[in-house]
């Protein structure tokens, strides 16, 4: 089962290694970050770099839930373990297969390519191909797309990279004609 827990933005990795060091494998069997792609211009180039995709969370896999409690009361800047009242709570089946849709085994979102046709976003290549419902907002200059995503018992936003290589409009379409 997959579990969230909660630590303080910038910690994710040093709580990862913190986990994995101190906890057995038998009892934590993977714990990891997901991350996104995005493209940055500086010096005048195009870079790739990889961003935490959630802030402040971590994904831990376990199928002892109880011994995990114990260990993890070990871990220095835990901030707290998503629970639904008093139960420490697994991430449902859906959840998991839309995660490993977006980010693979490697856990990291890679870049999309879209265009705009009629200011409807359509995106043609990447992990974000037929997810168009949960982009909420895009910045063409930054290469960049904010969704809403229904996660751990809430509305999540997070940010991804998108290129939006053409803007095809009607008017232009007809203007061409």
């Amino acid at each position: 089962m997959w579990y969230v827990i909660q630590v303080r933005s910038g910690t994710e990795e040093n709580i990862k290694v913190q986990c994995e060091k101190g906890i057995a494998s038998e009892i934590l069997e993977r714990c990891f970050v997901f991350y996104y792609q995005e493209n940055k211009r500086y010096r005048g180039a195009w870079h790739t770099q990889k961003r935490v995709l959630f802030p402040g969370y971590l994904f831990l896999v376990t199928e002892t839930l109880e011994k995990l409690n114990q260990e993890l009361k070990k871990v220095n800047g835990l901030t707290k373990v998503l629970k639904r009242g008093e139960e420490m709570y697994p991430l449902t089946q859906e959840e998991i297969r839309f995660l490993l849709d977006m980010g693979g085994e490697t856990r990291i979102v890679e870049m999309s390519e879209g265009v705009i046709e009629n200011s409807r976003i359509q995106v043609t290549s990447g992990p974000l191909m037929g997810k168009e419902g949960y982009i909420r907002k895009i910045d063409r200059h930054k290469r960049k797309a904010w969704l809403e995503l229904p996660l751990f018992g809430r509305i999540q936003k997070v940010e991804v990279g998108l290129e939006v290589v053409a803007r095809i409009d009607e008017q232009q379409e007809q203007g061409s004609r």
